[in-house]
Order: structure tokens, then C-alpha cells, then sequence
């Protein structure tokens, strides 16, 4: 029971009230883009407490992701109308890693191709994860800003930087796609491979 009130845990649950606290405020920009950004902060915070304090655990691997799904798959939803299948997908990947790999599926992609395991590399602590993880994140708040003038209006960005920004985070999510593809395909061999073979 003790393991409900680890600290990176206790940063899920203060992320989910996020999430929800976004959606509420999501017609008003003011309140929703420090919100969101509150929640997509803390993403690193949790997994930086679990190992500063040893405090890692099934739950805490479980919850994180879940939480990641939550927030993104609200944003993107409520962005545009096809917004749900972004959301799908990752939540196909989280049953796929999670079944197959469970708790330890960050370290777990020793024998993928190299994309892959460069983009996984050190729980995503480095420069290629760094960009995937920011296309991941970023991208639908972004767009989000973009949708609302905050990106001229709030920050005055011209407009070159709002389009090579754009880009950039949509080749980060782009990335972030070839691997949640190859997670998904690879679970679906191993399903097969544990069928039956059919009698004659």
C-alpha cells in the first residue's frame, strides 16, 4: 500500500488533476497553456524522483504513461476531429509495450533496429530523444498556441520561426510514429507466433 504514496506517484496524481483542470480552462489560453505546460513538466520530474529517491516501482512506470495518454489524448482530441486516432494509437502502444515488456519496457529494445534503439537510448536521454519526446509533448500545444494567434500574439514569434517550429516538432512526433509502429508490429509477431497451429 505504501508504494500508492511514493513520490513520483504523488507527481501522477498532482499531473492528472492537470489534465483535468485543462480541459475545464481549455477555452481560455490564459489558464490552459500554464496549465498544460505545468503537466508536461512534471513528466521529467516523476521519473527524476523515482530514481533520486529509489522509490521505482510497477505502479509508477504504469502511471506515467498513462498519465502521458490522458493529457495528449485530451489535447489532441479536443484540437480536431481526428484527433481521437493520434490518441488511439498511443494507447494501442501502451497495452503493446506493457503486455509484452511490462514495468521495464524503456530499456527493453536492445535487438530493434538502430532508429529505434537510438531513439530509445538511455530512457530517451539524449539528443534524438529529446527530440521525440518534444514532438510527443510539444507538439499538439503548439498547435494548440497556433490555433489561438498566442504564437504572434502572446510571444511575438515571427512567422519563420512559428513554421520551422512547427516542423521541428512534427519530425519529433513523426519519429516518435516509426516507433510506436514498430512496437505495435512486433507485438502483433509475437501474438502470432503464440497461436496454435491450426489442425488439418
Amino acid at each position: 500500500m505504501g508504494v500508492l504514496l511514493y513520490w513520483p506517484n504523488i507527481v501522477g496524481y498532482i499531473r492528472i488533476s492537470l489534465v483535468f483542470a485543462s480541459w475545464l480552462f481549455y477555452e481560455t489560453p490564459a489558464l490552459f497553456v500554464p496549465l498544460y505546460s505545468v503537466f508536461t513538466f512534471l513528466d521529467g520530474v516523476d521519473g527524476w524522483l523515482a530514481r533520486r529517491l529509489g522509490q521505482t516501482s510497477r505502479l509508477g512506470a504504469w502511471l506515467d504513461v498513462v498519465v502521458d495518454n490522458l493529457g495528449r489524448g485530451m489535447l489532441w482530441s479536443l484540437l480536431y476531429e481526428w484527433g481521437w486516432l493520434v490518441s488511439a494509437v498511443e494507447w494501442c502502444v501502451f497495452v503493446c509495450n506493457h503486455t509484452t515488456r511490462g514495468d521495464q519496457w524503456k530499456s527493453s529494445f536492445s535487438s530493434s533496429p538502430r532508429l529505434i534503439r537510438a531513439i530509445m537510448a538511455n530512457g530517451f536521454q539524449t539528443p534524438l530523444g529529446v527530440w521525440v519526446v518534444s514532438g510527443l509533448h510539444c507538439l499538439p500545444l503548439w498547435l494548440y498556441m497556433d490555433q489561438r494567434g498566442l504564437l504572434s500574439g502572446w510571444l511575438d514569434l515571427p512567422l519563420w520561426i512559428q513554421v520551422v517550429g512547427m516542423l521541428l516538432l512534427a519530425a519529433g512526433r513523426l519519429l516518435a510514429l516509426s516507433a510506436e509502429a514498430w512496437c505495435i508490429w512486433t507485438h502483433m509477431k509475437c501474438l502470432i507466433s503464440d497461436e496454435p497451429e491450426e489442425k488439418s
